[in-house]
């Protein structure tokens, strides 16, 4: 279920994926960041509390598995794991 096509663009803050049906789908780096399912967003949530997230944020580096996309960002957050049918619901 890895798409075949994983691009990240720094300059444009954008990470892209191709899957096999061709469906593209363009994320911003902020909004991927914002969606983060980590135990420590989950639970500032359920909180109430909101996370401040600067929508300028960018991805540092990308590593794909078998059940999904671990994202490292620049401010050092790295511990959200976005499945890959979550980001393919994210349309």
């Amino acid at each position: 279920m890895i798409p075949p096509s994983i691009t990240n663009d720094p300059d444009q803050r954008t990470l892209t994926l191709t899957w096999d049906n061709g469906l593209q789908q363009d994320f911003n780096h902020g909004a991927l960041r914002a969606a983060c399912l980590c135990a420590f967003c989950r639970a500032r949530g359920l909180q109430g509390e909101t996370i401040d997230i600067e929508p300028l944020r960018y991805i540092t580096a990308i590593h794909a598995h078998g059940y999904g996309l671990q994202i490292v960002f620049d401010d050092g957050h790295d511990r959200g794991i976005y499945p890959w049918p979550y980001l393919q619901g994210m349309i």
